[in-house]
């Protein structure tokens, strides 16, 4: 399981970085993911760093990613995790910066010898009252 936390805790390190190569290096080929930004599903090759790239180009520098509550499941070559991650930026022009909780699991399998996310799924709570409105001001205490 150390092998599993290291890759999630590695990966959301890197983000920091702004290294969209290396953040990538941690995901399988064809992996699904189901991120925060629209479209419902990622499509194409996520693999490929431009569309990582252009997102971490919109922040002054790049976003930093804590994982809390790490939660790891494993049976074989198969595992997932869940998470509460937080994510604190500061959006290219502006002088403030924002904090963002949400939910995540991904989806890992060991492939010659590395343990690599084949599915991310990452969502924020929405509000039941029919606003619909995301619930962006929630922390792991609520």
């Amino acid at each position: 399981m150390n092998e599993i936390q290291e890759v999630v805790e590695r990966k959301a390190a890197l983000l920091e970085t702004g290294d969209a190569r290396a953040i990538l290096s941690h995901y399988a080929p064809g992996f699904v993911e189901y991120s925060l930004a629209p479209p419902l599903r990622q499509p194409g090759d996520v693999r490929d760093p431009a569309a990582l790239q252009a997102w971490l180009d919109t922040f002054a520098a790049p976003p930093r990613r804590e994982v809390t509550r790490l939660e790891i499941t494993t049976d074989g070559d198969v595992a997932f995790t869940t998470s509460l991650d937080r994510m604190t930026a500061v959006p290219r022009g502006s002088t403030e910066s924002f904090c963002l909780w949400f939910r995540v699991t991904l989806g890992l399998r060991r492939i010659d010898g590395r343990w690599l996310v084949t599915h991310e799924h990452e969502s924020v709570p929405f509000e039941m009252d029919g606003s619909f409105r995301a619930s962006t001001g929630l922390t792991p205490t609520d």
